[in-house]
């Protein structure tokens, strides 16, 4: 396995940062971090700092997605294979980089209406990681933050980030009729073990937002279960209640955060190996399970 990058952190620009940091805590389990220098709240799921970044605006989206190279040689190969992509790179000042908790930053424009960072040195939190909710804690060793699906209505452009600049692998996709004829294709990529740190989903028409959801993965099955019932007790949307991911095998749900975008909760992802010979169609997003659940 070319293990050169992990997901480190993904930065959310959202209306009411209070509801969703709600969210994140009480339900999903993840705790609070230290607020940033530029006024960011950040959660934990593991022993870094910060892996989720809440500020307040109106985007009610992701506004950045940071990738962690594991050491010096890999930050330098991945730089120089995003410029050699097309992606031009500028280098955070000492600001940004204090800021987001990282020893280095580069960053440039994706092509999903977001900043995308290469950074290094995500800091290790003072304290050790402990959720008084998720007992069993979350799956980030060596595989990074979850995963994150972003909405494009192309592959190209998103192609070229991902596999020429980031060198990522597909790791399979699902080509899959949603409602009266509508196509959804969607790909994922993989750069550890961790079967995909990002789908991106080809949709016939532009939503407006580029995040679909993010994902963090319990290390017990179980915490699934209690995140599912301490979501249903708050009320929350279903988008998708519990189900088991043809592709992946996760077991997981999602709810819908009060910014629109949703949050999944996932245990028992597949790990990929290398070289990886299970690239190949899915006909469906899952293999039972996962339908919207009304609440009225």
């Amino acid at each position: 396995m070319n293990h050169q990058l992990e997901l480190a952190y993904i930065g959310l620009e959202v209306t009411d940062p209070g509801a969703l940091g709600a969210l994140l805590t009480d339900v999903v389990g993840l705790v609070p971090g230290e607020t940033a220098t530029d006024g960011s709240a950040t959660f934990r799921n593991d022993g870094r700092t910060r892996r989720v970044h809440v500020q307040e605006g109106s985007r009610d989206d992701c506004s950045v997605l940071a990738f962690e190279a594991v050491d010096d040689e890999a930050f330098e190969k991945v730089a120089a294979s995003l410029e050699a992509a097309g992606f031009p790179l500028t280098e955070g000042d000492r600001e940004e980089a204090v800021a987001r908790g990282v020893d280095r930053l580069v960053h440039t424009e994706s092509p999903w209406r977001l900043r995308f960072e290469l950074v290094q040195g995500l800091a290790v939190a003072e304290t050790p990681f402990s959720s008084n909710l998720v007992k069993g804690g979350f799956q980030t060793d060596g595989v990074g933050a979850g995963h994150t699906a972003i909405a494009v209505t192309s592959f190209e452009d998103s192609e070229r980030l991902l596999l020429d600049g980031l060198g990522m692998v597909q790791s399979d996709w699902i080509e899959t009729e949603i409602m009266d004829g509508i196509e959804l294709e969607v790909r994922f990529y993989h750069c550890n073990e961790r079967h995909h740190s990002i789908a991106v989903a080809k949709l016939p028409l532009d939503l407006g937002k580029s995040l679909h959801h993010f994902q963090v993965e319990t290390n017990d099955r179980d915490d699934v279960g209690f995140a599912f019932d301490r979501a249903w007790s708050a009320g929350l949307e279903f988008a998708n209640g519990l189900g088991l991911h043809d592709n992946e095998g996760a077991f997981s749900f999602y709810v819908t955060s009060p910014a629109g975008f949703l949050v999944e909760v996932g245990h028992g992802t597949k790990k990929v190996y290398a070289p990886w010979d299970g690239n190949r169609r899915y006909d469906s997003i899952s293999r039972w399970g996962h339908q919207p659940i009304p609440r009225s």
